[in-house]
């Protein structure tokens, strides 16, 4: 099996909270049409975190027993957390057997910590609300949101899979509970339609493995939950699109998944992970040049004042790199490679990864010294190991490949 199928729907986890909601006043969680709630998300949409933080946690120090208000600050501290640990470029799960690298993420006791006892918090509310009245759909919801977040925290920062998938199902299981109740809830159906296309891309040793025995899934009835819930889900609308883009793009039909994050992009052009995944999708759907344009655009945009917020380098130009190594462009891959180590904010992983291919490209051009130099970074003592085997396996052997 490849690590395409094995990872696609933890993927979709990170890209669709990545993406944030758009909360309008029909069928949805009321506190949803809460002005200091839109306002968060907006900063959250331009990945301005700390603005979002500020004002959720607002809400929730007005609103301290609503399961959402403790989402919400749930949410924005997970995804500021991935976000400095350069967790939300997804070539890396789309490339890597991520789950059994040696990549440890080391996040402050204190964040992690305060994720748990949201996400506690949060379902202990909704099962009090469920027991209490087992029609409330609001409460269904606000716990299959918790949940599905929590997931891809468990899967991104902490490597566990088997958990992750439990609680994907337990979200799964929610969202359909909200249905029966409402079939008109529409925004229930993205946690329905994201495990269906899942658990149908799993293959059966490995729903095995993760507990998932007799677990159903189709990808065509996922997709058109997706595009229902695309086209009139309240608070999945941006979600949806974000999750179908990934899906149409595994399953190779790059240019409808493309027309998904060109649109994307183009709603959100301050969001640095919206243009960041357009340049990335058009790469992997073999348009290099374009691809390299598109990188290009979006550093020429870093360079204005204000245009993003928090604006990670590493991540464009890592994308850049790869993407000429493919157009056999090697010279600009090493120098790409090379801006992308040395971003003052770039974690230790993703240095480590941009000296390894510094040192192969290097190996390419014939200049071994230099190649050996950055490999023995790449493999230096303490702190991320995940590419200290390669690395050592180079300086021993020149790379040779591309």
């Amino acid at each position: 099996m490849g690590v395409r199928s094995k990872a696609v729907w933890l993927c979709a986890l990170l890209l669709i909270l990545v993406s944030g909601t758009e909360a309008r006043a029909d069928s949805t969680y009321p506190l949803n049409n809460d002005s200091t709630v839109r306002e968060g998300y907006q900063r959250f949409f331009i990945l301005d975190y700390e603005g979002a933080l500020s004002r959720f946690e607002g809400v929730l120090k007005t609103h301290e027993q609503d399961p959402m208000a403790m989402a919400y600050v749930q949410m924005t501290l997970i995804f500021r957390e991935l976000y400095r640990q350069d967790l939300l470029d997804t070539t890396y799960y789309a490339r890597e057997n991520f789950l059994s690298s040696n990549r440890k993420v080391e996040v402050p006791h204190d964040v992690a910590q305060r994720i748990e006892d949201l996400t506690n918090g949060a379902v202990s509310v909704c099962d009090q609300r469920i027991k209490a009245n087992g029609q409330d759909k609001d409460a269904y919801f606000a716990r299959s949101y918790v949940r599905g977040m929590h997931a891809a925290w468990m899967t991104l920062a902490m490597h566990s899979f088997s958990s992750a998938a439990h609680q994907g199902l337990q979200s799964r299981n929610d969202a359909d509970q909200v249905l029966k109740l409402d079939p008109q809830y529409t925004d229930a159906k993205m946690a329905v339609g994201l495990q269906q296309f899942a658990v149908a891309s799993l293959p059966r040793f490995l729903r095995i493995l993760v507990g998932m025995v007799g677990v159903g899934g189709s990808k065509e009835k996922g997709l058109a939950m997706l595009r229902e819930s695309a086209a009139g889900g309240t608070v999945t609308k941006v979600p949806s699109m974000t999750a179908l883009s990934l899906f149409l793009r595994h399953d190779g039909r790059y240019p409808e998944a493309l027309a998904v994050a060109h649109e994307l992009a183009a709603m959100y052009p301050h969001n640095f992970l919206f243009r960041l995944e357009e340049a990335n999708l058009t790469k992997d759907a073999g348009r290099g040049q374009d691809a390299i344009r598109i990188y290009r655009t979006v550093l020429a945009d870093a360079e204005k004042h204000g245009y993003f917020v928090d604006v990670r380098l590493q991540l464009p130009y890592f994308g850049l790199a790869e993407t000429e190594r493919g157009q056999g462009d090697i010279e600009s891959a090493l120098r790409d490679y090379m801006e992308a180590e040395k971003q003052p904010n770039c974690s230790e992983w993703m240095r480590r990864r941009a000296q390894l291919n510094s040192g192969m490209m290097d190996d390419l051009l014939h200049h071994r010294d230099a190649a050996i130099e950055q490999y023995r970074l790449a493999a230096a003592p303490g702190g991320d190991q995940s590419q200290a085997d390669a690395a050592r396996k180079y300086m021993k052997t020149p790379y040779s490949g591309r």
